[in-house]
């Protein structure tokens, strides 16, 4: 063999190894209404009904989101505010930096232990628009939705415009936000449990709402499915 061809092709087969890891995330607005879709890591995005964007997360990604952001307003420059889920007032969301709630989150991270891909859809941060949150490859086919009506049936307390606020946006205590000693479910959590099982109702709602896929799957994102 070629000893001036051997780290070339090396090289070539390590970065096919390491790309088959990444994942595309594809986010559809499936809303009869304009959602300006946001993700850490992937920026921002104008969605009008039935467009799609396409996000190439990396290998190894972990603690990325992709949420909807409701009731915006960016000018040329891609500068303004969203009614819920605003990103720093800018249409590309920076990374760290997340949406102000109230917002729905679909969370991830990739090639983690047992090589396996994590994800869910969270409430932790309240809720804004129904959401979808599916593996589309790789074998996996168990997803999660959340299609209630949480913002009509919001409770009176927790109600926000555009959304509903999971009570720790609201009470900021460590009954709701589970900073620090056990954390049990409220009556609170349970009115976002009863109405999206799959989902996380608060921090510590681990066993019932985090789902896995080999790594290798891609996944989409669907907002009011």
């Amino acid at each position: 063999m070629n000893p001036s061809l051997t780290l070339p092709i090396f090289l070539s087969i390590l970065l096919f190894a390491g790309a088959s890891y990444a994942a595309i995330i594809d986010v559809l607005n499936n809303c009869p209404y304009t959602v300006w879709a946001a993700a850490v890591p992937g920026g921002g995005r104008r969605l009008d009904q039935g467009q799609t964007w396409q996000i190439n997360a990396p290998s190894g990604t972990t603690g990325a989101r992709v949420w909807p952001r409701t009731g915006c307003n960016f000018d040329g420059s891609g500068r303004g505010n969203c009614q819920t889920g605003d990103c720093n007032g800018l249409l590309e969301c920076p990374g760290p930096g997340y949406g102000v709630p109230p917002n729905t989150l679909a969370e991830y991270a990739l090639n983690q232990f047992s090589n396996l891909d994590f994800f869910d859809i969270s409430l932790v941060d309240g809720f804004n628009v129904p959401m979808e949150f599916s593996p589309t490859s790789n074998g996996c086919t168990r997803g999660i939705k959340c299609t209630a009506d949480i913002v009509g049936q919001c409770p009176n307390e927790l109600k926000a415009p555009g959304g509903c606020n999971n009570p720790c946006t609201v009470f900021k205590t460590d009954q709701y936000c589970c900073n620090s000693g056990p954390c049990e479910p409220t009556d609170y959590s349970k009115f976002f449990k009863q109405r999206c099982p799959d989902a996380y109702s608060y921090p510590k709602d681990d066993n019932t709402s985090t789902f896995t896929c080999p790594t290798g799957a891609n996944y989409k994102v669907v907002f009011c499915p």
